[in-house]
This record gives C-alpha cells, sequence and structure tokens, in this order.
C-alpha cells in the first residue's frame, strides 16, 4: 500500500522532488525501497517495495491509452504526408528550392510554436492542450489538402509545424507529470520509439492511398490520425489532473520569467541537447547525399537508410532501461560518441555494404540516445512553471535541429564532403564531452547529499 512520510523509518524518508534548476534539494537513499519511493516522487506519494507492482500497472494502461496513442497516430499520419509535400508543391508550379523551403515548413512552425505551445500549455493544461493540438493539426491538414496556390499549401504546412510542436510539449509535460522518476527514462524512450515507429508505417499507408485516390489523399490520411487522437485523448482518464491544479493555483508565470529564472540551466544543459539534436538532424542529411556521391542508387539508399532504421527503433527501450538503471550519463555520452564515430568513418565507405555498414553505426547511435533529449528536459524542468520551461527547452533542440544540416552545407562549401563528416564526427565527440560535464547535475538517479 501507499504509505505517507515517517520520520522514524529511513526507507520512508519523504523526498522531494527537484533539481539544481529549481533549488530544491534530491536526497538518494540505500536499499531497494528507497527507489521505488523516489519514483512517485513527481506524484507527491512515497512508495514500498510491495507496492511498486500495484501501482505500476494504472498509470501505465492510462498512459499508454493516453499518451502512446495519439502519438502512433498523430506520427502515421505526419509520415504519411511528409513524403508527399514536396510533391505538391511541385503539382502546384514550385520550383526545387521552392519545394525544398515548403518542406522546412514543418521545421519553421515547430521553432515559432515552440515557446507559445509553453504558455498555452501552463494555462490550460497538458491534457487539453493535446486536444487543442490534434484539432489544429487536423485542420493544417484540411488546408494542405485543399490547397490551389502554393501560399496556401505553406500555410496548411506551417499549422501542421505549430500543432506538432504542441503536440510534442503536451505528451513531454503530461509524461514528466504522470510517471514516476523511476521509470521517466523508459517512459519518454518508448514515446520517443512509438513516434518512430509512426513515421516508419505512415509513408507506407500515405504511398497505398496516394496510389488509389491522389496526392490529396494522404492529407487526408493525416487529418483523419489527428481527430482519432483527439477522441483518444478525450476519452481516456487525466491522471495529471489534480497536479494541475495545484501548479495553477495562482496565475501562471509568463514564459520569459521562467527561462530567465532557468537561463543557466538552458544554456549549459540546453546547449547539449542542441548538440544531440544537430548531430541527429546532421545523420539524417548527410548519409544520403554521400550514398549519393559514391554513386548508389536511390533503391540502394533506400535499403540503407531500412537497415539502419529498424535497428535505430529497436533500441528505444534498452536506451531508457539504460538511463534508468545507470542514469543520463549512461546513454548520453555513449550516444554521441558512436554517433560521432559513425560520421568520421562514413568517408571510408565507398561500397554499399560499407556504407550500410556505417549507416547502420549512426543508427545504433542514434537508437542509444532515443528519448534522451526528452528525458533531460524533464529532469530539468521546475515543478513551477514546467511547460514555460519545457517551452525554451524544446527550442533548444529545434534550433539544434535546424542547426545541423544548416552546418553541413556551410561546410561542403569550403571542403570536401567527406572532410565536412569527420569535422562533424570531431564536433559530435565534443558534445558528448559537454553532455558528460553537465548532464549528472540534473540528473535524479545520480546520489545526492
Amino acid at each position: 500500500m501507499v504509505v505517507g512520510p515517517d520520520a522514524t523509518s529511513p526507507a520512508l524518508t519523504p523526498l522531494v522532488h527537484g533539481t539544481p534548476a529549481t533549488g530544491s534539494s534530491f536526497r538518494r537513499l540505500t536499499g531497494p525501497a528507497t527507489r521505488d519511493a523516489q519514483s512517485l516522487v513527481s506524484c507527491g506519494v512515497t512508495e514500498t517495495e510491495s507496492t511498486r507492482e500495484e501501482s505500476r500497472g494504472p498509470w501505465l494502461r492510462a498512459v499508454a491509452v493516453s499518451a502512446y496513442g495519439p502519438t502512433l497516430l498523430g506520427s502515421t499520419g505526419a509520415g504519411a504526408v511528409s513524403p508527399i509535400i514536396a510533391i505538391s508543391a511541385r503539382e502546384l508550379g514550385a520550383s526545387v528550392g521552392v519545394a525544398a523551403l515548403l518542406v522546412g515548413a514543418v521545421g519553421l512552425g515547430q521553432l515559432l510554436g515552440d515557446l507559445p505551445s509553453g504558455a498555452l500549455a501552463a494555462r490550460i493544461g497538458e491534457r487539453r492542450a493535446l486536444l487543442v493540438a490534434a484539432v489544429v493539426e487536423a485542420v493544417g491538414m484540411l488546408v494542405a489538402a485543399l490547397a490551389e496556390s502554393l501560399p496556401m499549401l505553406f500555410a496548411g504546412v506551417l499549422v501542421i509545424g505549430l500543432a506538432g510542436s504542441l503536440f510534442g510539449l503536451a505528451r513531454q509535460a503530461y509524461l514528466t507529470q504522470a510517471v514516476p522518476v523511476a521509470m521517466r527514462a523508459r517512459a519518454l524512450s518508448t514515446l520517443g520509439g512509438v513516434h518512430r515507429i509512426g513515421y516508419f508505417i505512415g509513408p507506407f499507408i500515405g504511398a497505398v492511398v496516394v496510389a488509389r485516390w491522389g496526392i490529396e489523399s494522404a492529407y487526408l490520411v493525416g487529418g483523419i490520425a489527428s481527430l482519432c487522437a483527439f477522441v483518444l485523448v478525450l476519452l481516456a482518464p487525466d491522471i495529471t489532473a489534480s497536479t494541475h491544479r495545484v501548479a495553477t493555483a495562482g496565475p501562471p508565470l509568463s514564459v520569459a520569467s521562467v527561462l530567465m529564472r532557468h537561463r543557466h540551466v538552458l544554456l549549459t544543459l540546453g546547449t547539449g541537447a542542441m548538440s544531440v539534436a544537430g548531430a541527429r538532424a546532421v545523420r539524417e542529411a548527410l548519409v544520403p547525399l554521400w550514398a549519393e556521391s559514391v554513386g548508389l542508387s536511390p533503391a540502394e539508399t533506400s535499403l540503407v537508410f531500412g537497415v539502419a532504421g529498424a535497428l535505430d527503433m529497436a533500441l528505444f527501450y534498452p536506451s531508457g532501461w539504460l538511463m534508468d538503471r545507470y542514469g543520463r550519463v549512461a546513454a548520453a555520452v555513449p550516444s554521441m560518441v558512436v554517433l560521432g564515430l559513425g560520421m568520421m568513418l562514413l568517408p571510408l565507405a565507398t561500397t554499399l555494404v560499407a556504407v550500410t555498414a556505417a549507416a547502420t553505426v549512426l543508427g545504433v547511435g542514434n537508437g542509444l540516445g532515443a528519448g534522451l533529449i526528452m528525458t533531460l528536459g524533464a529532469d530539468a524542468s521546475p515543478d513551477d512553471g514546467r511547460a514555460q520551461f519545457l517551452g525554451g527547452w524544446r527550442l533548444c533542440a529545434d534550433v539544434g535541429r535546424a542547426a545541423g544540416p544548416l552546418t553541413l552545407s556551410a561546410l561542403t562549401a569550403v571542403m570536401s564532403l567527406g572532410a565536412s563528416s569527420v569535422v562533424l564526427g570531431v564536433g559530435a565527440l565534443i558534445g558528448a564531452g559537454w553532455l558528460r560535464v553537465w548532464v549528472p547535475r540534473h540528473d535524479p538517479t545520480v546520489r545526492r547529499t
């Protein structure tokens, strides 16, 4: 059973959830019961070993329905649309450059939506924010499906990106509130894994409907998936309602005030998140460019991505387990080291087998870091102003995601693609060192006094 604090029992000493960013202390005791006591810190209760399995079931089922289900639906819809945006732009008369700009409108929408999403989620709660995001995404899909001009298509794609930002932040904040600390990394890495699975199967569904009903049908698939996610969130129980009522007892903090209060965390640990996101984005751009430069066909390049992607998806739960069991550094540093080594080895690959091997190394590095950025953000987020802080945190990651390919483009303008890959690999290793310094300072699994 769940018991209250007992000053006479060391195993049940009340724990205060916090990080250096919040100014509160985190005390880790010894023994199996204390780890489970820590696991419910975010819920405001203390738990013993004898009740862990009893308490895990209800919230796990609720999270599976209210967070993972909508994530799978939303990412499947987004995956169905992602390969179609450039084709839609070309059919409306866009040049290759303009079509690429329209594809980038999704990322632009996410960048523009990060901070407003934090403010909205803080005001209305994570669950309602999920509902709003699903409706907004469905509207964006409909606008894109009905687009008869490039500006209208741009508007629809931009709205899809804005909705994606709100959806992502709300899911992260929701899981941070709902999941015990001892299971946090596994919960968030599973969220990332479910997102990747949706993006993997989405293009196949999109290909089927486009072949039968035309390009516009892919956007309709995305819209239907968003509406289904809305219904799923609406019907699922809200296990963070009481927490949100406490957090919003007074007027919500402004985004600017929260970011200023925690600027040191964002400038240090946030820079690490930026480097992780940048390395991942570089990987996605670098592999196809290198495959094309060594003469691989588009079909062979797709095969390379498929093999690497399958291994990447298979590692999401081991990544979370590693972070929960041995600390965040156990996944953060190896992930960046493997990504850096993969980039440095890629110029040596000149055959299909060699390129596949190098891409697989990069896939392993990416998979080892599944859920890493979300977990680090959840660990560093304060109890007061969590949604606003996560908006700034996601902005750091999205800036890194946008800067990675831009850095690759700038380097290739002054040196060869192979040399650029090596330079970026060295940068990833530097990022690993940065994470090694800053991640332990905000890790709730690290012993503190």
